[in-house]
């Protein structure tokens, strides 16, 4: 398969008012063509600031990062981005601000109205597009921000905590309709989440990375059944791959604590 997205020893050091932070260190990754792979690892360990220098907002420190085969030196068209929260814009409605980046791009939206269609019924949003976001609930607006990345059919989507603040009923509800998207669209995903049972749920591979600054750890292959099975959250095998990676992200936090290296994970800057 086609490599899309490698990530070479990646660093990344923050200036602050209390010294330099550093945020990643030399962390490495591969996503292959059609993958779905997912980031975890303890709270502050630059998963975000990891996902944020592939959007070409935020320069990495050192090491490379290429998708589809271009250096990440800027924002591209076809890498998609779904950031934590959704940001539509409350004076625009739904279909106005899923429009927005075609109106940015200078696209003919007339040229694109099939494709939103079919991507509004494919997240059961049909019949609000003229709801302002005010109108809709949390998950509902979610709904929207992935509609809007994937308008411009990008071929790779970048995904930071996109359901982190839902409720766990709504969380679980949207990380089955994005495997649907996911399994349709066959787009490359690199999804960056706290909650390493959602990781498993979704991904093919989870890449571990240790408290900050985040380097590599562990790369767990997620050998369960696709698509999957109705009940497969409550299986031993799950629970297992699950128990496992959590097993190695204290580990790695104690050994830090042991050697002394462990650094308070709280900083005021993207991580």
């Amino acid at each position: 398969m086609k490599e899309v997205i490698i990530i070479d020893k990646v660093s990344k050091v923050y200036a602050s008012d209390r010294g330099p932070v550093h945020a990643l260190d030399k962390f490495s990754m591969t996503v292959e063509e059609g993958d779905f792979v997912a980031i975890v690892g303890p709270s502050g360990c630059g998963k975000t600031t990891l996902l944020w220098g592939l959007t070409g907002l935020h320069p990495n420190t050192g090491g490379t990062a290429t998708i589809l085969g271009k250096p990440v030196d800027k924002p591209r068209r076809d890498v998609g981005i779904i950031f934590q929260q959704a940001n539509l814009l409350p004076w625009r409605t739904l279909i106005q601000n899923i429009n927005f980046p075609l109106e940015i791009m200078g696209e003919n939206l007339k040229k694109y109205e099939d494709r939103v269609k079919e991507l509004i019924d494919s997240v059961e949003l049909t019949g609000f597009d003229n709801h302002y976001p005010r109108e809709l609930s949390g998950g509902m607006q979610q709904r929207a921000s992935i509609v809007r990345a994937l308008s411009y059919d990008p071929k790779v989507l970048l995904m930071d905590e996109p359901f982190g603040a839902l409720d766990a009923y709504t969380r679980d509800e949207m990380d089955t309709l994005l495997l649907g998207i996911w399994k349709k669209t066959k787009k490359t995903i690199a999804f960056v989440t706290h909650r390493i049972e959602e990781a498993v749920y979704l991904a093919n591979r989870v890449y571990v990375m240790t408290p900050r600054p985040g380097a590599n750890s562990a790369v767990f292959d997620i050998d369960l059944p696709r698509p999957r099975p109705e009940g497969i959250t409550v299986s031993k095998k799950y629970f297992e791959i699950v128990s496992e990676i959590k097993k190695k992200i204290v580990s790695d936090v104690e050994k830090q604590k042991e050697e002394g290296l462990y650094q308070s994970q709280a900083f005021s800057t993207v991580t």
